[in-house]
């Protein structure tokens, strides 16, 4: 196994990181008439999602945001490839943070924070790009990939530039650990919940949906502000990242109020510009159980 796992890496995913972006938007073109008009990836999951998403439009509309995701999907997944091998000049240059005032003013108080977003444009070239642009040693939570072996060359290819890769196993050690430095750890929050009776569950894109909780959490227990990350695509290639504070005293805050907050600032988002949303997830895989748990235990 370790020498296939070798093959595909050294043999085919590092080749293609290092091919020059024209290159490498050359070949997503291709890559897109494969999945999209070839074998349709998730198609049947990325039209129902769209649709349930938005029953006011048309047919020809569901069909457009699908087929402009695709393209931005061959993009990012491409995208994604290169941050094996990019600079860390290109980083810069490819994503931009355009307000670093509003995290970095928390830095200057002596607070950690804690940063929240979705699968929303390019979010790992954010990943790897954050540490090297704010003041905040950053932590990202994450679930670890099932191969040990590609977990461990994606955890490295993240934190290359200073992130903290961090299991979600090991979450609530890793805040006591961290409670006297100042930290920014980043939670992604579109994730479909593993237990749905501890999930907040909300209307989201016009379905009943069940929302992670663990920032929020964590946000009230140690008091740490909370920032939405939002990303937007310039252009092919090109990102900004805007922060925007969603709170600064979490514990005043009633259950749930922080989650429906960060998660309406990603809704909007996504209607705004649906097709940079990752439609291909299923999103809405579980239902709201008959009992679910009170927020406030």
């Amino acid at each position: 196994m370790t020498f296939l796992n070798n093959l595909f890496y050294y043999g085919l995913i590092i080749p293609v990181s290092r091919l020059p972006f024209p290159l490498l938007y050359g070949l997503s073109d291709f890559m897109y008439l494969v999945i999209y008009h070839g074998v349709g990836y998730r198609k049947k999951v990325v039209l129902k999602n769209i649709r349930n998403s938005f029953p006011t439009k048309t047919e020809t509309e569901h069909r457009e945001i699908a087929r402009k995701f695709y393209r931005h999907f061959c993009d990012l997944t491409l995208e994604s490839l290169k941050v094996f091998t990019i600079s860390e000049k290109d980083i810069h240059e490819r994503m931009v943070l355009k307000n670093p005032d509003v995290i970095d003013r928390f830095f200057n108080e002596g607070k950690s924070v804690i940063v929240a977003g979705g699968h929303y444009n390019n979010w790992e070239l954010f990943a790897v790009a954050i540490d090297s642009l704010v003041k905040h040693q950053t932590i990202a939570i994450y679930k670890p990939l099932t191969s040990q072996y590609f977990d461990e060359k994606m955890r490295e290819t993240r934190s290359k530039y200073g992130l903290r890769m961090i299991s979600t196993k090991i979450v609530k050690e890793v805040f006591e650990s961290e409670r006297n430095k100042l930290t920014a750890t980043i939670f992604g929050v579109d994730q479909s919940p593993p237990y749905t009776a501890k999930a907040h569950w909300m209307t989201f894109l016009n379905q009943e949906t069940g929302v992670l909780f663990g920032a929020e959490k964590y946000a009230k227990e140690y008091n740490y502000p909370v920032i939405f990350g939002r990303i937007h695509k310039v252009k092919r290639g090109y990102y900004t990242f805007e922060l925007e504070t969603v709170t600064d005293e979490p514990t005043q805050a009633r259950p749930g109020e922080i989650m429906e907050k960060i998660t309406r600032l990603l809704e909007k988002d996504i209607i705004d510009q649906p097709e940079f949303w990752l439609w291909s997830h299923k999103r809405w895989k579980h239902k709201r159980p008959d009992a679910v748990m009170s927020l406030a235990v």
